[in-house]
Formats: C-alpha cells, sequence, structure tokens
C-alpha cells in the first residue's frame, strides 16, 4: 500500500488536531511519504490503549510502513512505546513540532526530551485545516498547575505562550487564505503571557490581535478558567462583536470538597460568578462546561451540588467524563468510587446536558443570526448551536439565516 502523504492518527485535544496538521507538513517535506504518525493522548488510560490498538492494526495492514508514535502518551511513557516491536520510532511532545526532528537521516529510535525543560513554544501556522470551516492557532502550550487528576503537564511541560506578534501574523494569513473564524487554543489560555517580557494577559493580547487584524470576523476561545479572567477580557465579553457569545468553562465539579481534592483554583461560587458577570455584559451569552463525574470520594450529595450547578449556571454545552485513574497523579491514590457509580452519574449530566441544548434552542427560535458554514447544509450560529440550513452553502462562509424549527440537537433555518 503506498500514500502520497503521510497518514495522521490523532488522538485526544484540539490542540493535537492542530499539531497533527504541522507534523503532517513537516514528515511531507521529509519525504516520510509511507510513514503512518501516531499523535497520542495521555488524559485516560483508555485513550492510550485505544493508541496502542490502533499501532497494531497499523502493522498488520502496513507491514512496510514506517510507523512514528508522538504525542502526551509518547512523552510521559516512551519505555511503552519502545516495547512494541510495531512501533519504528517515538517521538517527545516539543520535538514533533520542529522540522529537523523529521529528518529522514535521523536515525535515533527514541527522541524524547524531558518536557520541563522546554522554555519556548513556536508559533505554528497551519495555513488552513484541511476541511475545516475554523482554523485553530496555538497560543500556548503546557500548564503550571497541578490539578491532582491530571498528567497533561508531564505530557506538555509548563506553560509557554506565543508572543502576540506571531499570533498576528498568524491570523492575519489565516484570514487573508478565507478563514472568517478562528479558535484561540492551548493547554491551559488563561494562564497566557505570565511567561513573556511585559506580562500581557490573555486579554491584552486579544486585544492588540483585533486591532492588529480589523478584517478577522469572528473569534473564539477554547476553555477558560472561571477565576482567570483578565480586566481587559471582561471588557472584551461586554464591548467586543467580534468575540462570540459562546464561552467554554474548565469547571470539572460544582461541589467545594470536590473541587479542593481536585486542586483546582476555582470553587462553585466563582463558576456561578463568572457566568452572571458575563451575562450581565452579554445576556445572550452561551456556556459550555468540562465536568468530571465521579472524582474519588465523590458522594451522592457532591454529585448533586454538580448535577445543580449545571442549571444554576444555565450550561448548554457539557463535555462529560466518568473519572478514570491516571497512574502517578494524586487522585489515583484517593478513596475511589465504584465505575458503575461514576457511568450512571456521567450518564445522568449528560441526560441534563441534553434538556439544557433543548431549553438554549427554544430561545434561538425564529431568531435572526449569523452561521459559519461547517459543511454542506450544516452550520454554527454565534453562539454555537448547531444549524441545518435550507440550502447548500460553501464550507466556511458566514450566513445570515432565519431560525424556524428544531431538529433534533440543531435548529433548522432558511439562508435570507
Amino acid at each position: 500500500m503506498t500514500h502520497n502523504d503521510p497518514q495522521l492518527v490523532t488522538f485526544g485535544c484540539r490542540l493535537n488536531t492542530y499539531e497533527s496538521e504541522v507534523m503532517r507538513d513537516h514528515a511531507k517535506n521529509a519525504g516520510l511519504d509511507d510513514a503512518i504518525i501516531f499523535n497520542t493522548c495521555a488524559v485516560t488510560k483508555e485513550a492510550e490503549r485505544q493508541a496502542r490498538q490502533a499501532i497494531r492494526r497499523a502493522r498488520r495492514e502496513n507491514p512496510n510502513a514506517k510507523i512514528i508514535v508522538t504525542g502526551c502518551s509518547a512523552q510521559i511513557d516512551p519505555q511503552t512505546y519502545s516495547q512494541m516491536d510495531e512501533v519504528d520510532q517515538i517521538i517527545g511532545n516539543d520535538l514533533k513540532l520542529k522540522a529537523e526532528t523529521w529528518g529522514v537521516a535521523n536515525t535515533e529510535r527514541v527522541l524524547v526530551n524531558d518536557i520541563m525543560s522546554v522554555k519556548e513554544t513556536a508559533g505554528h501556522l497551519i495555513e488552513g485545516i484541511e476541511g475545516q470551516a475554523r482554523a485553530f492557532i496555538q497560543i500556548q502550550n503546557g500548564c503550571d498547575h497541578r490539578c491532582t487528576f491530571c498528567i497533561i503537564p508531564y505530557g506538555r511541560g509548563n506553560s509557554r505562550s506565543v508572543p502576540i506578534g506571531e499570533i498576528a501574523d498568524q491570523v492575519r494569513k489565516l484570514v487573508e487564505s478565507g478563514y472568517n473564524e478562528i479558535v484561540m487554543t492551548g493547554v491551559d489560555v488563561t494562564s497566557y503571557g505570565a511567561d513573556l517580557p511585559g506580562k500581557p494577559s490573555l486579554g491584552q493580547m486579544i486585544r492588540r490581535v483585533l486591532a492588529l487584524v480589523p478584517e478577522l470576523p469572528r473569534l473564539r476561545l477554547s476553555s477558560l478558567d472561571p477565576v482567570e479572567i483578565d480586566d481587559d477580557l471582561w471588557r472584551l465579553i461586554a464591548e467586543e462583536p467580534r468575540l462570540m457569545p459562546h464561552l467554554h468553562m474548565s469547571l470539572q465539579a460544582g461541589d467545594d470538597m470536590i473541587l479542593k481534592r481536585m486542586k483546582r483554583r476555582h470553587l462553585r461560587a466563582d463558576a456561578i460568578e463568572m457566568c452572571n458577570r458575563a451575562r450581565e455584559y452579554r445576556p445572550d451569552m452561551a456556556f459550555g462546561a468540562d465536568i468530571i463525574a465521579g472524582f474519588p470520594t465523590e458522594t451522592e450529595e457532591m454529585f448533586q451540588n454538580t448535577l445543580d450547578i449545571v442549571e444554576e449556571c444555565d450550561l448548554t454545552f457539557l463535555h462529560v467524563f466518568p473519572y478514570s485513574e491516571r497512574p502517578g497523579t494524586p487522585a489515583a491514590k484517593m478513596p475511589s468510587v465504584d465505575p458503575s457509580i461514576r457511568k450512571e452519574r456521567a450518564g445522568r449530566l449528560r441526560d441534563q446536558g441534553k434538556i439544557q441544548v433543548q431549553k438554549f434552542l427554544n430561545t434561538h427560535m425564529n431568531t435572526r443570526r449569523t452561521a459559519i458554514v461547517e459543511k454542506g447544509n450544516i452550520g454554527r450560529t454565534e453562539h454555537f448551536a448547531g444549524v441545518v440550513l435550507d440550502t447548500e452553502c460553501k464550507i466556511g462562509s458566514l450566513v445570515n439565516v432565519e431560525t424556524y424549527a428544531i431538529d433534533g440537537d440543531n435548529l433548522k433555518a432558511k439562508v435570507v
């Protein structure tokens, strides 16, 4: 089997999807046409198991391909992959983004650095992600916090930020190549700037970029920490129409004791305060949130607090995860909740999420919105509501629509 381009198999987060595109270019330029590259995730044991399974399957189906493993799991646990006969090379998380790593002359099998010693994060420009309506731009990498359930800092290193000028250049190029919506992404975006000269905040950076690239129509942010929104960002939420009225919160739980045991920086009241304040500035603000169900020591009463906060904050787009042990993290040593209870609680949260989506869609009925077209006749409004359009439109284009019905988890709309 021959490929014209290296094959990329991506697990995990948006940042990985973004970085896979950088690697695709590097591997292609290095002439690794028949390589299969696995960009792994280490968020759960299950994600790692799936990666190993996919690697074995790829080797059976492509006996002559060069199999390269990279990503968070390869960074944290290179030994496991080096023991797999199917794997030809293992590349660490910072090295995977450097063109020289992919040079064919590179004969070392395991290329993994101490990620904690990495100081810079390169601003990589993706000239457009194939088939995507919006472009993702990495503004930050790594994390300085040590939440008790999370292994990611050991895969990504400490927090480091891309300088403002570089971000503005990338955004300008993406807008020039036709992108109407850009998502700023990273591992811990609210920590942006602390490592840069002058310590610019996330809000200051966004304000500068929007001023430098006035032609950018729409900007979104990935996960925000409830207590880390700076004054400039609050001002943008209140006054900047190009910043979409949809924020995603890294919530994790709605119970104070669980939040403390997770070593999060916010408490229940902080999350509620963030949502209230944002809606004071923009009454139509929509919220998404990441929530973990069945964290160690979570009682039914504690879980109820998490379930209740979904309604109290009127959250719409829930990303629910049953807690999964990560060996090497403090939470893995805490008294655990039975896996069947974790699953059942995650199910209840997801059911509540479905109710919230329907409630949200009802409030967006018979309204005029601007949707970005994701594929053919599917788009998303400013508030991230899915819309089914009555006509095929160009992917990535912005269209004015009028909503008239609800279809499952989407609105139906006619293009006007």
